[in-house]
């Protein structure tokens, strides 16, 4: 997943930088730092993401984003009718 994600989006094995001194370093190495790189992202993210239980979930959804989401609707749709 990783290097997919590097190959995808990040250049793959090419320098980020078109210059001198970083063309030298070969592309296997730009390569292992894009992973290295990404795989902390992505374990940074699950490690500082809470985990949710079903309830927590369930109670977000409907007493914040479910009012949140109709107020929402309601001030978009008076923006298009007045504006």
């Amino acid at each position: 997943m990783c290097a997919m994600t590097a190959i995808l989006f990040l250049g793959g094995w090419l320098s980020p930088i078109p210059f001198a001194p970083f063309t030298w370093v070969p592309g296997i190495i730009w390569m292992a730092l894009k992973i290295c790189f990404v795989f902390f992202i992505f374990a940074m993210v699950k490690a500082i993401v809470p985990r949710y239980r079903y309830d927590q979930l369930m109670r977000l959804g409907w007493k914040i984003f479910l009012p949140l989401s109709l107020i929402y609707v309601v001030v978009v749709s008076a923006f298009v009718v007045f504006a």
